[in-house]
Formats: C-alpha cells, structure tokens, sequence
C-alpha cells in the first residue's frame, strides 16, 4: 500500500523534490499532497525580475503548469497555507482547520522577504503602507508594475541582488530609480569594495542613482509614501519604495510545530529533521552543517539527496552542503562569484585585474595550490573556467595569470572541448557536461532539445551560451535550427500557415483528430490544446467539434476562476451601457448568494467575484443577461465614452458605434485577448489610443481606427490604420483586421506584438485595399456564435459546475454594514 507523502510549500525546492522522487519510480510508492500558499503552480522566482523587467511574460516562468500535477497524481492545494504540524498524530492542519495525515512530511516553506524595522513601513490595519513592496512573489511584482504605471520616482532598499535587480526593472515603468543600500558598497556579500565601486560605476551609467552607507531610518508621507529618510537626517523624495533587502528562511511553522529551529530548521545529512524520522525540510528554509542556501544549484542537491533517500534508490545517499559559485546578470552587468571574495590568510595568493573605463573586474584567490574564490565582473568569459577549478580542486596553472587570460589556458573556442565531463554546466538544475553530451548523441541535435532533455539553461539562463558550445561541440558542428520555434504550438511541429493548410486539406475538426494526426506519435500535448482549440474554431466555426478537456477552466465553465477557487461573472453590458433595471438584478443577484465583492472593471462593467462554481448556473439565470466575455482568450469589450448627446466636445456617436461594434463581434475567439474602445473625440476619454483596436471621432463625421494599442505591462499607442467617414466603414475594416490578427498571429501574440511584427503598411495592403474574403470568413465566425451561458440550462458534460477545488477564505469587500445586509 502507497504511502502518504505531504509536501508543505510549492516552491522550487518542493516541487523539484517531488519531481526527483517520480522519477526514481515514487509514483508506486507514495500518494503525494502538496499544498502552497501561492494560488499557482510551480514557477521560477529567479525569472521574477524578467518580468518586472517586462521581457518575459509571467506565463513563461512557470516549471509545472497545473496538468502536470493532475498528470502525476498529486493532490495539489494551492493558495492553502499550513499553521500547524501535529508530531504526535502525524498530521497537519492547514488555515481552514483541515486536517492531512502523513506517513513521510517534507518542510520546503522556502523564505520570506527580510523586511528591516523602518518607522512608518507599515499602517495600523493596512500592512504596508500605500506604495511600499517587498519583491519575493507573482503578487508582490504584479502590485509594483501596477502602482509604479502610474508613479515618477522609486527608492529601492537594498543594494544586493535582489535590490539590483528591482532597481533595473522598475525603470522600465517610472523614469527616476534611487538604490539605498546600508553596506559601503553594493553587492557586499558577494564583492569585495573595489568590484563593488566599479559596479556601482556601471548601474550609474544605466540611470540608477546609488546612495551607499545609507540607513532607512523612516518612510515618509500620510496617505501615500512622499520619500524616505536615512539615519545622518536627508530625505529622498519618492511615491514608491520597494524593499529588497534579502531573504530569510520560512522557519516559523516548524518552530511553531516545536521542531529544532537556529537560523533555519535544522536537518542532518539526510535533510531529516533533528529527533523526527519521518519530517524532511529541503531548500531556503533548511539549515544544514550551520548553513542555510539562497542559491538554486543547493537546493536541486538537496532535492537529489532527499529522493534517493526516501525512494530507496541510494540508501547510503547524504547531502554534504554545497560549493556556492554564482553567475549571472544584475541589472544587466555580468557578475561570477564564488568562494571567498577577499583572502584571509597571509599565505593566501591573489590576482586582481581592473578596468575601471569599460567596468570590468577580475580577481582570483588561491590557497595551497587551489582555487578558494573568483570575483568576475563586466566580462565572465572565464567563468566556467574557474567554477570547475573551483568544484574540482583541480591543480592551476604555475602561472596564475593564466586563470584569467588567454595565455596558454584553453580559449573561447575550446572551452567546451577542455571542459570535464564532470563539470556542472547549468547551475540551477545540476546538468554536466556529460549529460548534454549524451543529449547529443542519443540524437538531439537542437539546443532546444537538449535544454528540453536536460534542463541546462531553463534556470536563470545564464549558462545558455556555454550550453550552445557544447551542443555544437558535441554535434561536430551539426547543430539543427531549432523549428519548434515557429511551430503554432508546442506540440504541433507545424508553423501556423502550413497547420492550417494541412487541417484544411484533411478536415480535421478537433483538437484529438490534430493530435492523431499531426502529433508526432499521436502524441496529445496539454500546452498545445488550448491554442488549437481556438484555431479550428475559427477555422471551422460550427463544424468545429468541440471538446471539452482541450478548453481551460475559465472556457469550460464560462467563468472566470479566481485565486480562493471560485469563480467572478460579468453580465454584458454593450458599449458600457446599463439600465436601472438591469442593476437592480445585479444587485439582487449578489445579495442572494452572498458574493463577497462587487466591482467595476477597467472595460466598463460590474464583476461580481466570489461565486461558487455550482451556483454559476442559477446566478446566470436570475440575472437574466448574456455573457461578458471577460474570461477567455476572444473579444471582449468595447469601451466608450458618452459620444454627442451629453458630452460638449463629442464629434461622434461613439456610444451607439461602440454597441454596434460589440454586438457583431462578441465572444469571437482569438489567439488572445481583444480590448477595442471608441471615443467619441481626441480628447480620448475611452482611451481608444491604448487599444488592441481603438476608433477616434475627429471633424467633419470622420473617424480614425488604431490598432495595436496596448496599456497593460507593455504600454503602446496604436498604429493608424486608416481613417474613414462613416460607423460601417468602421466596423468592415474592424471585422477585417480582427479576421486577419485571427488567422496570422501566434498563439497568444497580443496585437502590441502582432502589429509590429507584420508592419502597418503590409495591414493596410491586405485589410484596406485587398480583403481577400476576409469578411467572408469573419461573417461565417459571426453566424456560428453562440452565447456560453446557455449552458446554465444544458450543462455540456454532467460534471460541468461540479465544484473541484477546495475554497479557501478570502474578506467580503466591503464588510457587511447595515446598509449591505447578509443572508
């Protein structure tokens, strides 16, 4: 009989171990609970500052999408935290009172931002105050680009990594970044002082301004943050501060529970828990031989370790701590660091070289003949040099220079070929040399592949040159072009044009005749379903033949799923409009069952959030409105402002343009979200420049559309299109562009991205000028649309609105007062 495995935490660590123990088999040994106190699945936190960065999207850091834990079995509970391990009835119980039994527990509660004691941090029964962050989730980097959208000047408390990296994305919304760090030069736990000035030489010179030897003594301004105020008395002005001041282990469970607590929860060689047979604690919140990890390539060690362990596959395994060696780009400068980053001995060797002008440093430290630390700054050619000597102990060359030059020690080029089979290329997920090799010649002769094979370079990226070297090492030269980045989805291996002309050609109208197909081995791919599910709708509108485990949640039940696991519903309301009638059963519907939050939604309509996914059909049906598509990757929202009739400076009837709009192109799918607005002058009260298609009013009855707008994370004003005198034009030329975005876009390519990337000369050829049956195809999309919410009265599957996930607890907004009675 399996036994019960409980993981606490849903981190790296945590998910990494689960994944180390499948793979030696553990599937057939334990029935695997995981619970995480975020609301998602397993994501790269190191990725984090890429996206505040805005060069990667949020949905491209995550490691284990959502299938993968219903693929292996695992009973995952997100957005639930743990208060309590019960030793003695070996159980734990999380926030709901809940309680899980337990043959085998592993504590991977991971860390927590450090947060210093600054007087005004935060506000009596408001937690921080208005405008302050720390910088350690998806929560807390979604609240800093949306408050910083709108603010001038930032103060980031924190001059190391996670400071650096906060600084540098915040730039990419507010023009003014201030870096407070009380050390006398940054990044001191890993530089000495002079590689810390001349990085602090290279961060000016990117527009961060750094104030060092600083202490935060007070954060400063009554309803928001107006500055901070360091310890000699000056004050910086600013309305957002971010705190980045390090990490710390999430250790307060364990002590709670009564386990051994010092700066971490102390574990022994097999990461089991002083005096507790069956309780693990791997990864940030461990503390082993005295030593607690902030780096990833220790915690995959320790995953390594602990998997071996309780699967029975090494008996004798045990974790010895780690070697630390980092590499990486903060806010963009290159930076290697490992080992000591000063000498402390007399008899220690040292080699520094400095370029202060082009901002590099290099320094190596030597004891008894090996190598004890490397400080790399503005130029790591030589990183993956020293990291194996480092790792090794391997004997250096009699002339130390050689360390860091090129005189006689292998040069770039042979790098690869000099490397030991042995050396850990990929840090973050403890890939060699060897296993790439064997990537290789068992036949995959991408870097794609081989990163897919191994995970080299699926951490923090920072070994993917060294990766590509050795692929094309190991490959003689034969490296293949990697096509899979053109493929439509992942799993296809077809670019969208030939897709489409291959399901055309074979009339395949579902997403399992495409996988039969197209796949190679038939093979059905959970990343790929959703994106061909909106294809061949649109390909085939009512031919399509629909299946209900290709859509995503928010598809398959017409809601959209929110982090307590309920569910928010937006009535239509046309172009922005509503009745009295109509809100008087909105508000009845949110008494009746009780929803916890009403609220307006940036595209003009009232979200009523915290619906129980079993009473979505009767919600639906006592409201008595159709769908407002606020869900799914479609149209969704015509935005207006009130246009002639009321407004002094209106030129055009956008109200009535804006609802003729909605109401021929609503709930049409797309490769992702559509936001359209018209205004009705260029004053721009609808914000028609800032969206996916935005039409403007402007003299003499003409107005003006715009497409590829964009004001979310990425920030755009649209492109001309065209302008023309009457509302038909308008909607021709808007059905055309949709048509043409719906059938030559990547899967989930907004149209910021999309417009772009074809030119709007090229959109103007094809949508003005040559439709080339575009509108005869939209119009085939147009007749097949159905309104989702039909399916309140004839579910499509019989387990449609059956509830799945376990609710957690989230306020009523605002709390109940006598004006807002409950049932």
């Amino acid at each position: 009989m399996a036994k019960k495995l409980v993981v606490i935490g849903n981190g790296m660590a945590g998910a990494r171990t689960v994944e180390e123990i499948l793979d030696r088999g553990g599937a057939d040994l334990f029935d695997v609970t995981m619970f995480g106190a975020e609301p998602y699945g397993n994501y790269n936190r190191i990725l984090l500052s890429n996206v505040l960065c805005g060069i990667e999207d949020e949905s491209g850091i995550f490691l284990n999408d959502m299938d993968w834990y219903a693929a292996n079995r695992i009973d995952l509970h997100t957005g639930v935290r743990i208060t309590r391990i019960d030793r003695f009835a070996r159980t734990v119980v999380d926030e709901l009172g809940r309680t899980t039994p337990y043959d085998k527990l592993i504590i991977a509660t991971g860390s927590d931002a450090f947060v210093p004691k600054i007087a005004g941090l935060h506000r009596p029964g408001r937690g921080y105050h208005q405008g302050v962050f720390t910088f350690r989730t998806i929560d807390d980097t979604r609240g800093m680009i949306r408050y910083a959208r709108e603010h001038r000047r930032a103060v980031v408390i924190g001059g190391g990594l996670l400071g650096l990296e906060a600084a540098r994305g915040l730039q990419s919304h507010l023009p003014h970044v201030t870096l407070v760090h009380s050390a006398g030069h940054l990044m001191n736990a890993q530089l000495d002082p002079q590689a810390g000035a001349i990085l602090r030489r290279s961060v000016e010179a990117l527009g961060i301004e750094v104030v060092t030897g600083a202490r935060t003594t007070e954060i400063l301004g009554k309803d928001a943050v107006s500055g901070v105020k360091l310890a000699d008395g000056r004050t910086i002005d600013c309305d957002v501060v971010v705190v980045a001041a390090g990490i710390r282990p999430s250790a307060a469970l364990a002590e709670r529970s009564g386990l051994d607590v010092e700066r971490g929860i102390v574990v022994d060689d097999q990461l089991r828990c002083t005096d507790e047979p069956d309780i693990y604690a791997v990864g940030e919140c461990a503390q082993h031989r005295g030593e607690t990890y902030g780096l990833v390539a220790p915690l995959w060690e320790q995953a390594r370790v602990l998997a071996d362990h309780l699967t029975g596959a090494d008996p004798d395994a045990a974790y010895h701590g780690s070697r630390t060696a980092t590499k990486l780009k903060v806010a963009g400068v290159d930076v290697a660091a490992m080992g000591l980053k000063e000498p402390d001995r007399d008899d220690d060797e040292t080699v520094v070289f400095a370029e202060r002008r082009r901002g590099v440093y290099q320094s190596v430290i030597i004891r008894d003949g090996r190598l004890v630390g490397a400080t790399l700054l503005g130029d790591v050619s030589k990183a993956g040099y020293l990291v194996q000597a480092f790792d090794r102990g391997s004997p250096l060359p009699e002339e130390r220079i050689r360390l860091l030059f090129d005189l006689g020690a292998p040069d770039a080029e042979t790098t690869a070929a000099e490397l030991a089979d042995s050396a850990q290329v990929c840090n973050c997920n403890g890939v060699t040399k060897q296993a790439i090799v064997d990537a290789v010649q068992a036949g995959v002769r991408t870097v794609g592949g081989v990163a897919d094979a191994t995970r080299a370079g699926k951490g923090c990226g920072s070994c993917k040159t060294l990766v590509a070297q050795i692929v094309e090492w190991a490959a003689g030269g034969e490296v293949e072009e990697d096509e899979s980045v053109s493929w439509y989805v992942p799993g296809i291996p077809l670019p969208k044009p030939e897709l489409m002309t291959t399901i055309r050609n074979m009339e395949l109208k579902s997403v399992s005749e495409v996988f039969a197909a197209l796949a190679p081995a038939g093979a059905e791919d959970a990343r790929s379903k959703m994106g061909l599910a909106s294809l061949l709708r649109m390909m085939w509108a009512d031919e399509y033949v629909d299946e209900r485990d290709a859509r995503f949640i928010n598809d398959r039940v017409h809601a959209n799923i929110q982090r307590d696991g309920t569910f928010s519903v937006v009535p239509q309301m046309k172009g922005g409009v509503t009745t009295p009638h109509q809100l008087r059963r909105i508000a009845d519907v949110a008494d009746k069952y009780r929803v916890p939050m009403v609220k307006l939604t940036g595209g003009q309509r009232i979200d009523l959030l915290g619906v129980r996914k079993e009473d979505l059909p009767a919600v639906w049906a006592d409201l008595d409105m159709p769908s407002g598509y606020a869900y799914g990757k479609s149209f969704r929202t015509v935005k207006t402002c009130v246009g002639m009739d009321f407004c002094r400076f209106g030129v055009g009837d956008s109200t009535t343009l804006g609802i003729a709009i909605e109401s021929r192109f609503q709930g049409l799918e797309s490769p992702a979200k559509l936001k359209l607005a018209v205004t009705g002058c260029p004053r721009n009260c609808a914000e028609a420049y800032v969206k996916d298609l935005g039409v403007v009013a402007v003299d003499g009855g003409r107005w003006e559309i715009y497409v590829g707008g964009a004001a979310g994370a990425h920030v755009r004003k649209g492109d001309l299109l065209a302008t023309v005198d009457t509302a038909d034009e308008v909607i021709r030329l808007t059905g055309r562009f949709l048509q043409y975005y719906r059938e030559h876009a990547n899967w989930l390519e907004r149209t910021y991205a999309f417009v772009p990337r074809i030119g709007i000369e090229r959109l103007r050829d094809v949508i003005v000028d040559d439709a080339d049956g575009l509108d005869e195809r939209m119009r085939a999309s147009i007749a097949a649309h159905r309104d989702p919410w039909r399916e309140g009265a004839a579910p499509a599957t019989p387990g449609q609105f059956r509830t799945s996930l376990p609710l957690i607890s989230l306020p009523r907004v605002p709390a109940t007062t006598p004006e807002t009675p409950a049932h």
